[in-house]
């Protein structure tokens, strides 16, 4: 027996904000990032709570890529303020550590007779889809560990474009392409299914059909919106089906070289889909097939499964170059000595992720070493 589980409630376009109006609660616990404070977007929640006579406590010490100190101070004010809302303002690191914050304090109080609060997330990148989904990342050193839970699933998602027209291009890259990462690895996840292969699709066919429109024009509000939904349903499919090793090579790369996770993706994902889909060798394989089904839904050129994949290695590279992306790890900063003293730690994570388990094709160190080594010096493979 399988399953595909659906919880948030969710809100979404021009005025999606309007929800909170009609909220009812004793205490609010909102949480933020010291930029959405300074630039008025915190006050578009709060003078919400304020006008609906709610208490609120407001947490901004997150910063990106939240660390376990961030959420152990969140998790103190929380304990001290204890709310019956919690509202998470941000991009997937404020709601990620909302989420991790919400379930340590839960799990070290569990004698208490306190009742979990409600959960609303509001992203304000469309990237993620940490509003819609059990995970949450959290950095310990140089590692990144990805919690994941039910528990931590919000109740309610606001998807508001509003939110996110004054994302910078260069960040609107690296979020998109993150959205496109998902849909990918949820598409030939060891755990997908037909549900998650439809969010899939429809995720990838988004991204191709808005990304760039975003990146070129931030305040088209049409392309943001189609974006923002493209990253929730996205989410929607991996915290069914998983990921795969993209995402382990990626948050590793993060945690070390603080590239960021987005862009990380963005520098992998190819070399990944060629390794996936053994483009170099029989090319035959159910991952190959799937991408190469993506392919020919995208309108490109798919006679044979090879011809397909190849096809949306290129689509891809073509979408990165459009926005100027980097096209390999050097490009981004990273020397050469740095990294390769760092490899062998890194592959070690890597394979320890819990990504790693669902992607599908098996792999071990060496193949790991490999393609961090491809994607280092941009290795093509069309």
């Amino acid at each position: 027996m399988s399953e595909f589980l659906i919880k948030p409630k969710i809100q979404f376009g021009t005025n999606a904000l309007d929800f909170l109006s009609g909220l009812t609660a004793r205490r609010a616990f909102v949480v933020t990032d010291k930029a959405m404070v300074k630039f008025g977007f915190a006050n578009k929640v709060t003078d919400k709570l304020v006008q609906r006579g709610i208490e609120f406590q407001v947490y901004d010490d997150v910063a990106s890529d939240p660390d376990i100190s961030a959420i152990v101070s969140g998790m103190k004010i929380m304990d001290a303020h204890y709310p019956d809302l919690v509202i998470a303002l941000g991009g997937g690191s404020v709601i990620d550590a909302a989420k991790a914050v919400m379930y340590s304090l839960w799990h070290t109080r569990k004698e208490s007779n306190r009742t979990k609060p409600q959960f609303i997330a509001i992203p304000t990148t469309s990237g993620t889809g940490s509003e819609v989904t059990s995970f949450s990342v959290i950095k310990s050193r140089s590692e990144k560990l990805v919690l994941v839970d039910e528990f931590m699933l919000p109740d309610v998602a606001i998807l508001d474009p509003e939110l996110v027209k004054s994302v910078p291009p260069a960040i609107t890259a690296d979020t998109g392409m993150d959205v496109l990462c998902h849909a990918l690895e949820a598409y030939v996840s060891k755990a997908a299914s037909d549900f998650s292969d439809a969010m899939a699709e429809k995720a990838v066919k988004l991204v191709f059909g808005h990304l760039i429109d975003c990146h070129h024009q931030g305040d088209n509000l049409f392309a943001r919106e189609k974006m923002h939904n493209a990253s929730c349903i996205a989410g929607m499919a991996f915290t069914n089906a998983s990921l795969g090793i993209t995402h382990s090579l990626a948050h590793t790369l993060g945690g070390v070289f603080h590239v960021p996770h987005g862009r990380a993706n963005a520098l992998l994902m190819t070399h990944v889909i060629a390794f996936n889909a053994n483009l170099h060798g029989d090319c035959n394989s159910e991952a190959a097939k799937r991408y190469a089904y993506l392919a020919q839904s995208l309108g490109l050129p798919a006679n044979t499964v090879r011809e397909g994949v190849t096809s949306l290695i290129v689509a891809i590279n073509v979408l990165k170059d459009e926005m100027g992306m980097p096209k390999s790890i050097r490009d981004t900063g990273v020397s050469e000595a740095d990294f390769y003293a760092r490899l062998t730690e890194m592959v070690g994570q890597a394979l320890r992720d819990s990504c790693t388990p669902t992607n599908p094709r098996d792999v071990n160190t060496h193949q790991l070493e490999t393609l961090y080594r491809q994607a280092f010096a941009g290795v093509s493979h069309s």
